[in-house]
């Protein structure tokens, strides 16, 4: 190639760059004018199935506030039937959760298999936890443990639902 060659050619290239640098600046400002024209905070509808989008689908409800569903989805009703009559007679806001819906939610995926050392419900898995103690055993699943991260990864839930859950899965080995 001669030199008069290399220059048409580095004209071109430069040119062509130059024409990639201004697309991608138009780009940019077309893109933040149209998100600020269509922002969802302008339109209530939007904002809300924005939050919705943002909920985790793993959300498991006890019973005191409604839930939001996001698709049709089969569900395990978290609150017992007489809650309103448990909670009439003095007794804690905890007597109203459900630990085996719970359990079924967002700790069965786990610990039906003994993923990564989980204790199955059976009695053999759970010799060794149950002298512990309650207290002990609602830490590590509040806290998290070993493999288990803290509210088996199911950050959402108060540490009344865990313990919830806990104490359904203590029932189930003794």
């Amino acid at each position: 190639m001669s030199q008069n060659e290399d220059k048409i050619f580095m004209r071109h290239i430069t040119i062509i760059m130059l024409m990639l640098v201004v697309f991608t600046v138009v780009v940019i400002f077309l893109g933040a004018y149209l998100g600020k024209k269509n922002s969802p905070a302008d339109n209530p509808s939007k904002q809300a199935l924005t939050e919705n989008n943002l909920q985790s689908p793993a959300a498991v409800h006890s019973g005191n506030e409604a839930p939001v569903i996001s698709a049709p989805v089969a569900t395990t009703p978290i609150a017992n039937a007489d809650s309103d009559t448990d909670s009439a007679a003095g007794e804690s806001p905890a007597a109203d959760i459900d630990g085996a819906a719970i359990y079924q939610t967002a700790c069965l995926a786990c610990h039906s298999s003994g993923v990564a050392g989980a204790p199955k419900l059976v009695a053999s898995d759970w010799t060794n936890r149950l002298p512990q103690g309650e207290d002990t055993l609602v830490d590590h699943a509040i806290n998290g443990l070993n493999a288990m991260p803290p509210k088996g990864g199911q950050m959402q839930l108060s540490d009344a639902e865990v313990r919830a859950a806990v104490l359904h899965m203590i029932s189930q080995v003794q």
